[in-house]
């Protein structure tokens, strides 16, 4: 199969990588300069610097080449979510394709698949995602992926692409509960981060704060308010306890490689927003899509206190510590409500 990665960030190469053992493959990349020292060094120094690209993997910087390459087999956007309106503008007719990318559009508020109904309602679309960090893709190290479409033959293609002894790739016919899951575990983790922190900090000074029992009922009422969402908005309630919802949520909270963790980290060491971005160096969605997370909740009727608390921490309204004791603060309610 001829396949197109469009985006060379750390999952869009390690994706690339993976796929290039038994497809062929291109990876594009915006910036020409980059290609060149990728072609020249065979490894991405910036997002995936301890992983070679192997040989029989293509680099472009000519957007419309790697289109055509990829054309009548399958194109992977690879982009942030803020890209993806603008690179399913450029699809050929007849394309079909994924994206990676996890989140809600900020200013509409839009899933992907929201999205490509709106930019290239002809096109065969869907997601990949799933609990995967690109570092250990990009080794060969064992993964499960869900592979989601409203279309079944482009879910299976996704299969086909990807599916190897090493990634393991289901297939989904609910993208709606798959992009919420990968939107909302981003927040999930910051909360995560939030309270595990919280805790180094009390223990390095002989004190007790949140501790393992927190983080359990982070990610556990956490999940309950991503479903809460993903079912308000047509998700079918099982695939929130899959690889795209409770698996990526727990890679994400507690995962050592997690961005959006350690943004908690950093925020319960009390660094400033901007500090952190900037130690972080990459971009941790979260971040990001918080607060359009909280927007799209609202406008559905549908409550989500973590994500809340995490909105307001993250805009200067909420210490850490205000935040965690909020939260065990709220009114005792039926678990399932």
């Amino acid at each position: 199969m001829k396949i197109s990665v469009l985006g060379a960030g750390a999952w869009g190469t390690a994706l690339a990588i993976a796929a290039s053992a038994r497809h062929e493959v291109t990876l594009w990349a915006r910036d020409a300069a980059a290609v060149a020292a990728m072609r020249a060094a065979r490894r991405n120094a910036r997002y995936l610097p301890e992983s070679p690209l192997p040989e029989a993997l293509a680099l472009t910087g000519d957007l419309d080449a790697a289109l055509a390459h990829g054309r009548e087999g399958l194109i992977v956007i690879a982009t942030p979510m803020s890209g993806l309106r603008g690179m399913l503008a450029r699809l050929p007719d007849g394309a079909r394709a994924q994206w990676l990318c996890k989140g809600f559009e900020a200013g509409t508020g839009l899933l992907g698949h929201e999205i490509a109904r709106e930019v290239a309602p002809r096109l065969a679309t869907g997601i990949l995602s799933g609990p995967s960090f690109a570092q250990e893709v990009a080794a060969g190290q064992p993964t499960a992926l869900v592979s989601a479409s409203g279309d079944a033959a482009l879910a299976a293609l996704g299969v086909q692409a990807f599916h190897s002894e090493r990634l393991r790739v289901y297939s989904s016919a609910d993208p709606v509960g798959v992009e919420v899951g990968g939107a909302v575990k981003n927040v999930l983790a910051i909360a995560v981060g939030i309270a595990d922190g919280l805790r180094l900090a009390a223990e390095a000074k002989g004190l007790k704060g949140p501790g393992l029992n927190a983080r359990a009922a982070l990610i556990t009422r956490g999940l309950a308010e991503m479903q809460r969402l993903a079912l308000a908005l047509g998700a079918q309630p099982e695939t929130l306890l899959g690889l795209a919802g409770l698996g990526d949520l727990v890679l994400t909270a507690t995962g050592d490689l997690s961005r959006n963790r350690r943004v908690g980290l950093l925020l319960a060491e009390g660094l400033d927003l901007p500090a952190i971005l900037a130690k972080l160096g990459h971009v941790a969605e979260g971040v990001y899509s918080a607060a359009t997370v909280l927007a799209r909740a609202r406008r559905a009727g549908v409550d989500m206190p973590i994500t809340a608390a995490v909105v307001e921490v993250l805009e200067g309204r909420l210490t850490t510590h205000a935040a965690m004791d909020a939260l065990m603060g709220r009114q005792a309610k039926a678990e399932w409500q």
